[in-house]
Order: structure tokens, then sequence, then C-alpha cells
């Protein structure tokens, strides 16, 4: 099978974000292992959904890793001009839930996997499928976790979220959570009988606000857009009617921070801030959604110095999106993002890729298989 008609099968299984997802992962794993790959499901948590870890050639050397999630976003969007999870084909384009992000990197590594399979490998090639990327990358740490007891520890990690397969060395952390206040409910004409849970979350708003604030003011680093790290206020909501005093309100925040500081570390004010509320009798539920470390490679890292003899182009200093590049950096691989597609057609009606674009891939992949082989 060709790049195209691999994508049109992953395109075909809706594996959207937070869902089960046995037949995408069983479709993938009885490819690879038709290929001659050793392939692990890698079972989550949650019980639904699972990883998929593959290896070609001597696990027990170093080797290169190439990672991509086999989720997607919900196809909600208003405007598609034909079913999301169907692979349409207008011209140039392949138009599709995923086709960008990241279902056509996917495609590209199985439909070269066949060709590198059959060459006798000096080192690996180790294929890294994970779930819920969408959601905070909540499946990758699970696959990570289990890398040494799989192979050698891999010498690059090649992350194919959509840069136009431009290298990209460096991309922001990020941490996201849920605060949820409980106060107590009313007739709006005796506020002194209830406890007003959105009055109570004005409070951590106001912390939030001034701690996005002072991000402004630094440490920067100037290869991102901003130069400095950043937080907001995602999403409100509570209350019932506008007499009746609500018992809940429920924010969602974010904070995205440059390379050297922890994301974690810019909620760390406004989670404080819920035992001042919790001694004035509101009810207070603090949840971490999502968080993963920033990217920070070397421009004269032996992986980035690769993937400018593979691309031809000099890899990008940096990005202000985030992928799962930080989490294998952190535990202690090299690595990159470098993929086919526009992170500007992500999560949008229509998304799509051009077929020229799952060929320059192809041939980047197969020049990378190539190295191996020697």
């Amino acid at each position: 099978m060709n790049a195209e008609e691999i994508l049109e099968t992953l395109v075909g299984f809706p594996s959207v974000v937070g869902s089960a997802n046995g037949e995408i992962v069983g479709w993938i794993a009885d490819y690879l292992e038709r290929a001659g790959a050793s392939v692990h499901i890698l079972a989550g948590p949650e019980g639904d959904r699972s990883n998929l870890f593959a290896t070609i050639g001597p696990a027990d050397r170093p080797g290169y890793l190439l990672s991509g999630h086999m989720d997607v976003v919900a196809a909600n969007e208003p405007g598609w001009d034909s079913d999301p999870f169907r692979l349409r084909r207008e011209g140039p384009k392949l138009v599709g839930r995923g086709t960008s992000d990241m279902k056509g990197f996917l495609a590209c590594v199985l439909a070269v996997l066949p060709t590198i399979a059959r060459r006798p490998l000096a080192r690996p090639l180790h294929l890294a499928f994970s779930y819920d990327e969408e959601a905070g990358c909540r499946g990758v740490p699970h696959l990570i976790a289990r890398i040494p007891d799989l192979c050698a520890t891999p010498a690059g990690c090649i992350i194919g979220e959509p840069s136009e397969l431009r290298a990209i060395r460096a991309h922001k952390g990020k941490a996201a959570a849920r605060i949820e206040l409980g106060g107590r409910a009313g007739h709006s004409s005796r506020p002194d009988l209830g406890l007003n849970a959105i009055h109570a979350m004005a409070d951590i708003l106001a912390h939030a606000v001034a701690a996005a604030e002072r991000l402004t003011a630094g440490p920067f680093d100037a290869n991102f857009e901003p130069p400095y790290s950043s937080l907001q206020v995602g999403t409100i909501q509570g209350g019932q009617a506008v007499n009746v005093i609500p018992e809940r309100c429920a924010i969602e925040v974010e904070a995205r921070a440059i390379a050297g500081v922890d994301p974690r570390s810019l909620l760390a004010d406004i989670e404080g801030r819920l035992d001042v509320l919790r001694d004035k009798g509101l009810s207070t539920h603090w949840e971490m959604t999502g968080s993963y470390p920033a990217l920070s490679l070397a421009a004269n890292a032996p992986l980035a110095l690769l993937m400018e003899e593979l691309t031809g182009k000099t890899p990008l200093a940096a990005v202000s999106y985030g992928t799962e590049a930080g989490l294998y950096q952190a535990a202690g691989m090299e690595a990159i993002i470098c993929g086919p597609g526009d992170i500007g057609r992500a999560h949008k009606a229509n998304e799509f890729i051009l077929a020229d674009e799952l060929s320059a891939c192809v041939a980047m992949i197969e020049a990378l298989g190539a190295r191996l082989a020697r």
C-alpha cells in the first residue's frame, strides 16, 4: 500500500481523543506484523485505549524512533464539505480529519516500513504511536515508561507533527488545570443565606490575570512568540439563573512555559488560593488535566544536524505550540519535530494535506532507513 492508500484507511477510523482506539491499533499492528516488525500493544490505564510500539532491526542497539499520535480532535466544526472520516481528493489536496494532524505522518511511516524491513539494518527503526495526545499528551508517558524494557535508548526521536517537513528544535511546555468551587445555593434576595461560587471564583480569576501580567516581564526567550511564558483562563461555567445564588463555578486555566521553566510551577499560586476559599466555607476541587515539558535541542545536536541533512533545510529554532517531544527529551532522549503538512490546517473544517507533502515525507524516511542500513 502507498501512503495515500494507507492514509485513506487511517482517516476512516474515527479515533477521536478520549475514545476507545482498538480498531486503529489493531489494523496498524496487523500491518506492521505482516511487514516483519516486532509489535507491542501497550494498554493504557483507561482500559479501552492503547499505545503501540514496533521495531525493525536489532533492538539492542541505539537507533531512531518515529513518533506520532493516532487520536484526532472531534470533527464538530461547521463547514465540512464532506464526511470528515472519509478521505476525499480535491486536486492536490487530500481532505479529511487528521490528514495533517497527524495521520499523514503515520501513513508515510507505514508506507516506507516494508522497504526498510527488507534491508539488513545495522541499527533499528522504532515506531511509537500514542493515544490521547490531543488531551494534553495523556497517553505517551505510559509508552515512554516502557521503552527501557523494549529497546536500547534511541539515538534520536523524530516527532512527526505537521511542520511543513522542516525540523523544529524547541517548543514551549504546557500545564492545564480545572478548578471547581462549591458554595451554597439560595434565592438572590437573601445573599446572606447563600454562598456565591461565582463571586468566590473572582478571587481566582484576579490571581490568574495578575500572574499572566507578571509573566510578560520575563524571563525571555527570543526564539518564541511571544518571547515569555503565558497563562490564561480559557473557560468558565457557573450559575442557573439570575435570581439564584450560584452553587457551583468551574474554570479551566493553562500555562505555557519557555524552556527552563516548569509549566506546573506557573499555576502554583492559583492553586494556593484554594486554601483561602476553603477557610471561607467553600468546597474546592483542583484537577491537573494535562502537562508536558518544553523541548529545547541545541542547534549543533547530532539529531538536528541529521534532520538538516535529511530534509535539506536548516531546522527552525522554535514554535510556541507543544508536542510530545518534550516528554521524550525529559526521559533522556534527543527529540525534534518534523512532519508533513501544516499546523495551520489542523483542527479546522476541511483539514487537508497535499499529496506532494506525503511524497516528500516518504523520501525523508527512506533516506533515514538507508542510513540505518549502513
